[in-house]
């Protein structure tokens, strides 16, 4: 698809919904999203693999330890995320990116923009956790 758009170019309502440009501006914010988790990731491996905990107060230590599992784990999540991009990078190349997956109806620019991995609108993810509240084991 590859196209160039205008610096300062961002998707209007009257445009026709996910035209080329459209899609090419999504594409990009999503593959600067990627890269920008990529690379906090890569710090994040770098600062944990330089040595063990040289703490020698136990406080401390335990202090370091839950700061490198709290990094971990967001560190998880970030992967993750970037799982969720990669799949909306390809829903860009088949086409079908923007649309509910549930009633294919268009999601919206404006819930794209706050969420570009969004797969619902916002009616079928309301339906759709209002269903998983009901049916949850508590």
């Amino acid at each position: 698809m590859m196209m160039s758009l205008p610096p300062d170019y961002r998707p209007l309502e009257s445009e026709a919904f996910m035209s080329p440009i459209q899609a090419e501006y999504f594409r990009q914010k999503l593959l600067r999203w990627r890269t920008d988790l990529i690379r906090e990731a890569d710090g994040t491996l770098a600062s944990l693999s330089e040595g063990g905990i040289h703490e020698a107060d136990i406080t401390d230590r335990a202090s370091v330890e839950t700061d490198r599992a709290l990094e971990l784990r967001t560190r998880d999540r970030a992967r993750k995320l970037v799982s969720k991009i990669d799949q909306a990078l390809g829903r860009i190349e088949e086409g079908s990116y923007g649309y509910c997956e549930e009633t294919g109806e268009p999601i919206g620019l404006r819930r794209l923009e706050a969420r570009p991995i969004a797969t619902m609108s916002i009616e079928a993810q309301e339906r759709h956790e209002r269903k998983e509240r009901v049916y949850r084991d508590d």
